[in-house]
């Protein structure tokens, strides 16, 4: 447990304060939103509603188009807020804490991330949106935001350790559930990231209608054509994918008893499930827009719970009492 010294300074044992944990929160929040927006921008088609950069149609405000605003509002939040938090945030990191490179490398990747994912953003609309283009910005930026939840993890529970088994301190060594949790994270959260370039492949490609009906495809498990093989490719994928993460977050909740990671399993599989659902609700409801973004939000959503989890599973998380000890019973 923290002493009542730690907790009067704001000094977790990670060795931070505060004033860096709260900006991390900010910039994971912020970073977040524009990756939702960005899909809201897919959705709406609105990736060409300003066709030039950085300027839209030659002037610093868009013209009263709603594709032109949508398109220059996710250009607006990048610049204005996202940018400034990830390079406050590196900043921060290298003046205050530049001898925890657990600090340090996460929030200056961050950084390089921004880099190239502005630069994406640039090639993507010149180019007028080449699919390729467009998948890797969206992986480039899903990259960043994760990037920057470790980074918010090990400000709270410090360092990565490699695979720290999670439970109860009577959990027995040999409880292989607790031991295999961490590298079962890591690579549900693999299957996530996949995911999410799976379906905003489905997207790119025009695939999105490809297929009426769910779970069948025209009332049929195989496609006929190209688009409806991409289509139900990311179906099937979310099928062995999405087994697989559901038993990791079970694992999860199963042995951390009490305590964030429990929590967070929690959510993630509740964040999980509605989005398998508004997936199915996409197709049998008719694609609208509002469906899609929420689908595409809901998928950031599970990205970031399931890179939280791992990373929190890596850590010595319940070394600092935020798990609960009170059951002695094993995971």
């Amino acid at each position: 447990m923290a002493s009542a010294d730690t907790a009067a300074t704001g000094i977790l044992p990670s060795g931070t304060r505060t004033w860096f944990r709260v900006l991390a929160f900010i910039t994971v929040i912020s970073v977040g939103g524009l990756v939702v927006l960005g899909g809201v921008v897919r959705v709406t088609e609105s990736g060409l509603g300003c066709p030039d950069w950085p300027l839209c149609y030659g002037g610093f405000l868009p013209p009263p188009d709603l594709k032109a605003i949508i398109e220059y509002s996710h250009r607006f939040v990048a610049s204005a807020l996202v940018g400034p938090l990830v390079l406050a945030t590196c900043i921060a990191a290298w003046i205050a804490y530049r001898k925890q490179p657990w600090l340090v490398v996460p929030a200056s990747v961050a950084l390089v991330l921004l880099f190239i994912q502005s630069g994406l953003g640039a090639v993507t609309v010149l180019q007028e949106l080449p699919p390729f283009i467009v998948l890797v910005h969206l992986a480039v930026a899903q990259a960043m935001l994760a990037t920057l939840i470790v980074l918010l993890v090990v400000s709270f529970a410090g360092p990565l350790t490699g695979a720290a088994p999670l439970g109860g301190p009577n959990t027995p060594e040999s409880d292989t559930r607790s031991r295999r949790l961490p590298s079962m994270l890591l690579a549900a959260s693999v299957m996530a990231y996949a995911l999410i370039l799976t379906g905003s492949y489905v997207t790119a490609a025009g695939a999105t209608a490809a297929c009426v009906g769910w779970p069948l495809c025209h009332g049929s498990l195989f496609p006929d054509n190209w688009p409806q093989t991409v289509h139900m490719g990311h179906r099937y994928a979310t099928l062995v994918f999405g087994l697989f993460i559901i038993y990791a977050l079970h694992l999860a909740i199963k042995s951390a008893r009490g305590g964030s990671i429990r929590w967070l399993g929690l959510a993630g599989s509740a964040a999980l499930l509605i989005q398998i659902a508004a997936g199915a609700f996409v197709v049998t409801l008719g694609f609208t827009e509002e469906l899609r973004a929420l689908h595409l939000s809901l998928a950031t959503i599970v990205w970031g719970i399931m890179v939280g989890l791992t990373a929190a599973a890596h850590t010595h998380l319940e070394d600092h009492g935020w798990v609960d000890r009170s059951n002695p019973r094993p995971a």
